[in-house]
């Protein structure tokens, strides 16, 4: 199989290179992985995508390739030229947890949903994080071999329409063999968000490790300690 792997932490961030690692830690032999990412960071940009100007294009390494875009420039170019033909995109693992409403705006999940609107099926990958658990990444492939593995099995056998899923590991001690993986909904419940209004400017703040959360859906099973997969609908949340 031929996958494209990006993010939107940039060609240099520690997450794309788990993500590489744990796609072979999987797979082994059986992947011929092309990796297209932005030159920098690019979080929080959601599904903008760059207009009106031509994109650059550097090859970083064998089939590692840097654009001075968003991730969704990234899938674009991928699949469009430098990974075309691609079998399935994989998007992370973003340094940070993508839940709930978060998928709004998130770079990593809008170039997973990219893909899916090309009819090429997807994974986006994030890592919850806490101030007082160490943030390695060695972890990863053992945590996410599971998941791989099953999403480019299903991604094969379904034709009828792309798959868009999202994972979510859970911020806990890394040496914990393997947590809990839970199947389960998005939860859409809003954040609460403060805003500060001085003179010329507003600031907003918000508690993300208490934000509102529902029984059972993928904010409360995560930061509950399980792994959490997610399957999105195009048409039923995001269209």
């Amino acid at each position: 199989m031929k996958l494209l792997i990006t993010n939107d932490d940039g060609i240099d961030a520690p997450g794309l290179t788990a993500l590489v690692e744990s796609v072979l830690h999987a797979m082994g032999d059986n992947v011929h992985v092309i990796v297209v990412a932005p030159d920098r960071g690019r979080s929080e940009c959601g599904h903008s995508v760059t207009t009106g100007r031509p994109l650059a294009v550097k090859s970083v390494r064998p089939d590692w390739f840097q654009i001075d875009g968003t991730p969704v420039d990234c899938v674009r170019a991928g699949l469009g030229a430098l990974a075309k033909g691609a079998d399935a995109v994989l998007s992370g693992v973003n340094a940070g947890a993508n839940l709930g409403v978060d998928l709004h705006v998130s770079g990593t999940f809008a170039a997973a949903r990219e893909a899916a609107i090309s009819g090429v099926p997807a994974l986006a990958l994030s890592h919850y994080r806490r101030p007082e658990i160490e943030r390695t990444w060695d972890h990863v492939p053992r945590w996410t071999k599971e998941t791989i593995r099953e999403f480019l099995h299903v991604s094969r056998e379904q034709q009828n329409s792309p798959l868009l899923w999202n994972l979510n590991l859970p911020a806990i001690d890394p040496e914990i063999e393997q947590p809990p993986r839970v199947r389960c909904d998005v939860d859409w419940e809003p954040m609460t968000r403060i805003a500060h209004h001085r003179e010329s400017e507003i600031h907003f703040e918000s508690d993300f490790h208490s934000r509102p959360r529902k029984p059972g859906l993928d904010v409360e099973q995560c930061f509950g300690g399980a792994i959490t997969l997610s399957e999105i609908h195009l048409d039923r949340h995001l269209g």
